[in-house]
């Protein structure tokens, strides 16, 4: 399989950031501080007036677990079906039966309205009750990538879990959380097999308001509204540097 380093997005400015560093994908969210959902299809539509560079849409409805409802699995069809139309190239989606299985069954109208579309499971396989099993059940669904940590709050703490996925015959494992340029360099020369990275290269940008109310706050308590977070391309650059050279 080839090299992929795909930035995780949520904003025009991030998109040409990670386009500018050498990006080879998007994966485009919309609140990245949350995990990331589904974006704004007018997002979509900035970014392709301006580059015709590989997007997968994120498709999830809400933040929290990746077990959902009747009326939020038909919002996910109508979501894969208008970005799909706005010319995104693929989804990354994932669902969760109550026990922690991969639910092929709640996936099903999905994977319909996605036609055959490239597909990223998502991080859903990391709170799953077995990631081998999910990383495969995600390979009979028609899955051609899945993102994961090793099941672990960051992918060097889930480096043993991922080398094991490796190892196994089915879709490229996409490595992401906590991923740098040093952390490139750091699996691919434990992991030749390693060859498929996602980051967010996010740096803060302080925020050009003047007169900054304290104490007013537009949502989640304590969460720093005076500074934005915005992919950096320098950070993309170095990652892009570090995943062409040859492993060892």
């Amino acid at each position: 399989m080839a090299k992929i380093l795909e930035v995780c997005i949520d904003s025009l400015a991030s998109a040409r950031a990670a386009i500018a560093g050498g990006a080879d994908r998007l994966e485009l969210c919309g609140a990245l501080s949350i995990g990331g959902l589904t974006p704004y299809a007018e997002l979509l539509r900035q970014i392709r007036r301006e580059s015709d560079i590989a997007i997968r849409c994120m498709i999830r409805p809400r933040a929290g677990d990746f077990l959902y409802s009747p009326e939020e699995l038909a919002l996910m069809e109508a979501q894969i079906r208008t970005l799909k139309d706005l010319g995104t190239d693929g989804f990354v989606l994932g669902c969760l039966d109550a026990e922690g299985h991969l639910d092929a069954k709640a996936m099903e109208p999905l994977l319909r309205a996605a036609e055959g579309m490239p597909l990223t499971l998502h991080r859903c396989i990391d709170v799953s009750r077995d990631l081998e099993k999910t990383y495969l059940d995600a390979k009979a669904l028609g899955f051609d990538t899945v993102l994961t940590s090793g099941g672990e709050g960051n992918c060097t703490r889930g480096m043993e879990q991922i080398r094991r996925l490796l190892e196994l015959e089915g879709p490229q494992v996409l490595i992401g959380a906590g991923v740098n340029a040093n952390v490139i360099r750091q699996f691919r020369e434990a992991f030749p097999k390693a060859e498929a990275f996602h980051m967010s290269g996010k740096t803060l940008v302080q925020s050009g308001m003047r007169y900054r109310k304290e104490g007013v706050p537009m949502g989640i308590e304590g969460y720093d509204e005076w500074h934005l977070p915005q992919t950096g391309e320098e950070a993309v650059r170095a990652a892009r540097a570090a995943l062409d050279r040859d492993a060892p």
